[in-house]
């Protein structure tokens, strides 16, 4: 399906542009980012380029490259970091209490015990997550730490005994293992993984989240596939909002995967919103229990990118017998968690209302940078052909911390290459992929958070002058 734009389209969803039009070349760097309209730029179907004048591209763009390379740029978009200015809206959490340290039930939160959070964190963590606060656990700053706990235990411990640990399986049957990884997808996930070496099925995502019909088909095949990775809500890295048809399936997966399978749902953006109607995401855990398949899922939450990113609080919500398991399996290794940090969390942000306060800050200071972004990408790459092919495509996400980019085939290791010498940082290519290892080589994650708009309007110029010079020198042979 295709989806128009403006004088750009959208390709296979409608969060994806690739111009249907040819622009004439244009000879100085600076213009990779124009102060003209981009309507000025653009001719229907205009001079495709022969190879002579390919040839005379080449050089001007590796002129422009040298150029740039010897300004010595030190840039960086390689992480989902919030920016030090966003940190500053949460700095209220310093002092916040004032020496008074008695929770809701009168427990004093700079003692032991607690493992489960505090009780008024597990309530915020219930409103989060969109259940009740008996099926939420509340732990420190990491939720990655969190699910990698959750991974870990039911892989060597089991979720109900040593009997039901995934490696015991894996013992009797002479197997390995498995994850399914819609790809492109989180790195540090993939990390999990290959840490307990897990092996890795990739798996498609189309415009509503994982294919479906690859995910069931795989599952009723393989018994010993054990789990499935899943960003819901603004996909890392291509902003993908799962539909709810595709919630409802994930919700029937327990009824047809192997013994003890998981669903880890990681909502890790559930509030970070870039548009003014955000688009909703169906409440797995009422589906799933509703289907009898709450066992299964296992979501994840936190406020990493919400107050302050090394020393907010995570939270995990699924069945009462799971958190169960997870509490004994952390009662081995820790007494409690930092409830004085959870404690000021909570006198911080209060309730749902004021959290969604705070993040309409965020997005003040997030949405010039993904514009910044998207116009130079528009300005610098729509439209521009060689050999018939658009020079790349991209999402336009409607929240999240990512602009995921798509070069021609072949061609996303030499772009990361380029700008890496030229002085801007990007996640290597292939990194959003299970072992490293992107099919196309075509996927590069943009990540503009952090740096300043001035620093990513630099930055996003020695990206479209690579992309245009690696796709042309790919063309000439070079």
């Amino acid at each position: 399906m295709v989806y128009r734009v403006g004088k750009a389209w959208k390709l296979g969803h409608p969060d994806r542009v690739c111009a249907q039009y040819t622009v004439k070349c244009l000879s100085k760097f600076e213009a990779a980012v124009p102060a003209v309209p981009q309507a000025s730029l653009i001719s229907h179907k205009e001079s495709f380029l022969n190879d002579q004048q390919l040839q005379a591209r080449q050089k001007e763009l590796r002129e422009q490259y040298r150029q740039v390379s010897e300004q010595k740029l030190n840039l960086d978009l390689t992480r989902g970091k919030p920016s030090t200015e966003q940190l500053c809206q949460s700095d209220a959490l310093d002092g916040i209490l004032a020496n008074d340290y008695l929770c809701a039930d009168g427990s004093d939160s700079r003692n032991y015990g607690g493992i489960m959070g505090i009780p008024e964190a597990r309530k915020f963590a219930a409103e989060y997550l969109e259940t009740t606060p008996s099926r939420t656990m509340v732990g420190g700053n990491s939720s990655l730490q969190m699910m990698y706990q959750v991974v870990i235990g039911a892989h060597f411990h089991g979720v109900s005994g040593p009997e039901s640990a995934w490696m015991a399986e894996a013992s009797k049957t002479g197997s390995q293992v498995k994850f399914l990884c819609p790809a492109p997808g989180y790195d540090r996930h993939f990390s999990v993984c290959e840490a307990l070496n897990i092996s890795m099925i990739p798996v498609t995502m189309t415009a509503e989240g994982p294919d479906m019909d690859q995910v069931e088909a795989l599952l009723k095949a393989d018994p010993m596939i054990k789990g499935i990775w899943c960003v819901p809500k603004y996909s890392n890295p291509d902003g993908v909002v799962y539909s709810a048809a595709v919630v409802a399936r994930m919700a029937q997966l327990g009824k047809i995967a192997g013994a003890n399978f998981r669903i880890m749902w990681d909502n890790a953006y559930a509030e970070h919103h870039l548009v003014d109607n955000p688009p909703t995401l169906a409440n797995i855990l009422a589906l799933s229990e509703a289907a009898g398949t709450l066992d299964n899922v296992v979501v994840i939450g936190s406020t990493s990118k919400i107050t302050h990113a090394g020393a907010g609080i995570a939270f995990i919500a699924s069945s009462e017998a799971n958190l169960a398991s997870l509490a004994d399996q952390l009662g081995i290794s820790t007494i409690g968690p930092d409830k004085i940090n959870q404690l000021r969390h909570m006198r911080f942000l209060k309730d749902m209302s004021a959290l969604r306060a705070l993040m309409q800050g965020h997005r003040k200071i997030l949405q010039p940078k993904f514009d910044s972004v998207l116009q130079a990408l528009e300005s610098g790459l729509a439209g521009k052909t060689v050999n018939g092919q658009a020079l790349g495509s991209w999402t336009k996400p409607q929240g999240g911390y990512f602009v995921l980019f798509d070069t021609q085939p072949g061609l996303a290791d030499k772009v990361v290459k380029l700008t890496a010498a030229a002085g801007v940082k990007l996640t290597p290519a292939g990194s959003t992929y299970p072992y490293k290892k992107d099919p196309n080589d075509s996927n590069i994650r943009l990540a503009p958070s952090f740096p300043s708009v001035k620093d990513i309007e630099a930055a996003m110029r020695v990206f479209v002058l690579c992309v245009e010079l690696a796709t042309i020198e790919k063309a000439l042979g070079l």
